[in-house]
C-alpha cells in the first residue's frame, strides 16, 4: 500500500517541478537581455554568444586579445548580433570593474552573467608549480566572485537575474595531469552551489554547469607541460572522439537552455554524467581507476618539462595522428581558435 502512494507522490513531484521549469523558460523572454560572457572571444564562450544573438539577445564579451575580440565581434554581427567587446584581462580587479561598469553604461543593464574563461593546464605534478595553481584558481574563482559580486547590485536593482558558471567535470572528479584545473573548478563549483540558494531570494538564478569533453576546438591553445608533446596528445584525441564528447553547438543550446530555466545544476555529455554519479556512488572504486589511468599517461621528463607550452607549439607532426583529432580540430577555425601568443581567454 505505501509503495504505490510513493510512486505517485514522487510523480506528483517531478510534474510539478517540470511545469515550474516551464514557467520558467516562458516567462525568460530572451529578445534584448543582455548577457555579460567572459571568455566570448573564442571557443565555447563564442559559441554561447551566437546562440543568445540567435534568439535576440544582446552580448558583451570579455578576453584579452584584441585581435581575437576583434574577429568574434565581426563573426557575431554578421549573424545580427548586437555585441561590444571589451579587452579585459580577468586577473585585474580593476579591469573587472572597469568592465561590468561599461557594459551597464553602454546596454543599461546586465540581465545574465556566464562565467566561461579560463585555461586549462596540462601535465604530471612534478612539473606544476605555485603560479600555475594561482593562475587557475584566479581564473575559475576569484575573477567569477568579483564579476558576481559586481553584478549582484544590479541584478536586485532590476528584480532578477541570472548567473550561469561554466565549470567542469573536473570541478566534481579529480582528474591525473590536471591537477591546477582541477582545483581552480572545484572551487569554482564550491562557490557557485553554495551562493545559488541565498541569491535566489533576490530573484537571482545561479547555474552550475559541468561539462565533459567538448569539441570547441580549444585544445590547441590549451597549456602543456612535461613531455610536450606526447600531453598534447592524449588531451587533444580525448577532446575530439565522438563518442565521448559534445559540439560545441550542441552545449550552448543546452547551456542558453538550462540559464532560460534559472535550472540550479546542468551536466554535459552521458559520459561525465555516469563518471560523477560513479564517483558519488563507489568513491574508492573511482579513485582506483584514477591510479590505474595515471599509469598510462606521460610521465615526468627532465627540466624542459617546466617550461609552458601552448597546444599549437606542442602539436607534432605524427603525434596524435590526424584521424584520432579530426573532429576537434574541425573547430578551430569555426570557433576563433587560431594561433595567438598567450593561452588564456
Amino acid at each position: 500500500m505505501l509503495l504505490p502512494i510513493i510512486i505517485v507522490v514522487a510523480a506528483v513531484i517531478v510534474c510539478a517541478y517540470a511545469l515550474i521549469q516551464l514557467i520558467r523558460t516562458r516567462r525568460f523572454v530572451m529578445r534584448d537581455k543582455v548577457f555579460l560572457i567572459t571568455g566570448g572571444s573564442r571557443g565555447l564562450g563564442l559559441v554561447i554568444a551566437r546562440e543568445v544573438c540567435r534568439l535576440g539577445g544582446k552580448v558583451s564579451i570579455l578576453a584579452r586579445n584584441m585581435e581575437e575580440l576583434g574577429r568574434a565581434e565581426q563573426d557575431l554581427q554578421k549573424r545580427g548580433g548586437t555585441v561590444l567587446a571589451i579587452a579585459c584581462d580577468l586577473q585585474k580587479r580593476d579591469h573587472i570593474e572597469a568592465a561590468v561598469r561599461r557594459t551597464v553604461e553602454y546596454f543599461g543593464r546586465i540581465d545574465v552573467l556566464i562565467n566561461n574563461a579560463g585555461i586549462i593546464q596540462v601535465g604530471p605534478l612534478d612539473h606544476m608549480q605555485r603560479s600555475d595553481f594561482e593562475q587557475s584558481i584566479g581564473l575559475y574563482f576569484w575573477a567569477p566572485y568579483q564579476l558576481t559580486m559586481q553584478v549582484i547590485p544590479h541584478m536586485r536593482k532590476q528584480g532578477d537575474g541570472r548567473i550561469v558558471n561554466i565549470s567542469s567535470i573536473g570541478g566534481k572528479i579529480a582528474v591525473p595531469h590536471l591537477s591546477p584545473y582541477c582545483a581552480g573548478k572545484f572551487a569554482l563549483t564550491g562557490f557557485s552551489d553554495s551562493v545559488r540558494s541565498e541569491l535566489a531570494q533576490d530573484k537571482i538564478h545561479v547555474t552550475t554547469v559541468c561539462p565533459g569533453l567538448m569539441r570547441t576546438g580549444s585544445h590547441v591553445n590549451a597549456q602543456f607541460k612535461g613531455d610536450h608533446d606526447a600531453e598534447f596528445g592524449w588531451f587533444a584525441a580525448s577532446s575530439g572522439m565522438p563518442l565521448i564528447s559534445m559540439s560545441a553547438d550542441r552545449a550552448a543550446r543546452k547551456i542558453v537552455a538550462a540559464c532560460r530555466r534559472g535550472q540550479s545544476s546542468l551536466t554535459l555529455t552521458l559520459a561525465a554524467k555516469f563518471a560523477i554519479a560513479g564517483n558519488a556512488v563507489v568513491p574508492n572504486l573511482t579513485g582506483f581507476m584514477m591510479k590505474l589511468v595515471n599509469r598510462f599517461l606521460p610521465g615526468a621528463v627532465e627540466a624542459s618539462g617546466d617550461q609552458l607550452q601552448t597546444g599549437w607549439q606542442s602539436r607534432s607532426a605524427s603525434l596524435p595522428p590526424r584521424w584520432l583529432t579530426g573532429h576537434a580540430d574541425a573547430a578551430i577555425d569555426e570557433n576563433n581558435e587560431q594561433l595567438v601568443h598567450d593561452g588564456s581567454k
